[in-house]
């Protein structure tokens, strides 16, 4: 079965994600210590993407899989990937900012909403 929406946004955020690890690896071939702030902030930024993309792209394949609307999947496609480049911009701001804020809050709201549109769906 095709998976045209899904397969659209997972690569672009393969790319998000392989350019946040080697943005880890800029910093740690620097040789700075596991303590420099900058380093900190560069794993937690790839490794927060790392935790969240991942489940917010298999509930889209599942709701795709499962008749979702195309509309409604690119919808949560693009706002994933708004949320997750807004989240990469906050990340090294001072907290809260409104990056940030957004970054995580829309994050959260897609796989939430996701979630609930894919036990929607099979309840049909």
């Amino acid at each position: 079965m095709s998976v045209p929406i899904v397969a659209l946004y997972a690569p672009l955020h393969a790319f998000l994600n392989v350019g946040l690890a080697s943005n880890v690896v800029r910093h740690r071939a620097r040789g700075v210590a596991d303590t420099d702030k900058a380093l900190h902030v560069a794993v937690r930024i790839h490794g927060n993407n790392a935790e969240f993309v991942p489940l917010a792209l298999l509930m889209m394949l599942i709701a795709e899989l499962s008749g979702g609307a195309s509309l409604g999947l690119h919808l949560a496609g693009s706002v994933l990937l708004l949320a997750r480049v807004s989240h990469v911009i906050g990340m090294p701001r001072r907290a809260p900012n409104n990056f940030r804020g957004f970054g995580v809050i829309a994050t959260w709201g897609i796989i939430v909403a996701l979630s609930v549109y894919c036990l929607v769906l099979r309840t049909r």
